[in-house]
């Protein structure tokens, strides 16, 4: 199954609606949650292998490039797997626990956008149109997702420009968590049947 030529523009419109409005950011929880549950339904990674839309567009940035770098090794078969996967755990912690903080009122809302958790960036994101009847936490976990989502595409983006068009997808958290879903199935799958034999008494 091959991705979708097109459905980089699905990034590109996410992104672009958190010009419009921040809240609208919360729609990448659907794209986090629809991988897994076509890899529950179908047993394979099909949204890495047909319809992840971020894929696409490392494709579509990638295949301009004259000449390309061969994927480093330790992406395939090193601990970078492991690195990406740790901050990708690291980040929906703290997402969760700020997102907590910030609905009891023990820290204020993140109304700006951070690259890599920590990196305020230097500039304002527009809003186009203001929602202001909102609960804080919303907001807040808005701009965190947000930061999240641009900050694994700008990696995806530079990778692609570096290495091969597709190199953040061997490291992608959700590739990664996918494949050792498969794994434990298969291991489930191969393990003998024991029979135990009941005497009769």
């Amino acid at each position: 199954m091959r991705n979708n030529k097109y459905l980089y523009l699905i990034t590109i419109t996410y992104f672009a609606l958190g010009f419009v409005n921040i809240h609208f950011a919360l729609l990448g929880l659907i794209c986090m949650a629809i991988p897994f549950y076509l890899l529950q339904k179908n047993k394979k990674k099909t949204w890495c292998q047909g319809y992840c839309p971020r894929a696409s567009l490392y494709t579509t940035v990638g295949k301009h490039k004259k000449n390309s770098r061969k994927t480093p090794v330790y992406f395939t078969k090193g601990n970078m797997k492991k690195i990406v996967l740790a901050y990708f755990f690291v980040s929906l912690t703290v997402i969760l626990m700020s997102t907590l903080g910030v609905a009891i009122g023990r820290i204020p809302p993140m109304d700006y956008l951070r690259f890599l958790l920590v990196f305020k960036l230097p500039v304002d994101l527009p809003q186009i149109i203001e929602i202001t009847n909102l609960a804080p936490w919303v907001t807040h976990l808005a701009y965190r997702f947000y930061s999240m989502m641009m900050t694994t595409s700008i990696l995806g983006l530079l990778l692609a420009l570096i290495y091969k068009p597709r190199t953040w997808c061997t490291i992608c958290p959700v590739g990664t968590l996918s494949d050792e879903y498969l794994k434990s199935r298969k291991k489930v799958s191969n393990r003998p049947v024991i029979h135990k034999n009941v005497e009769a008494e």
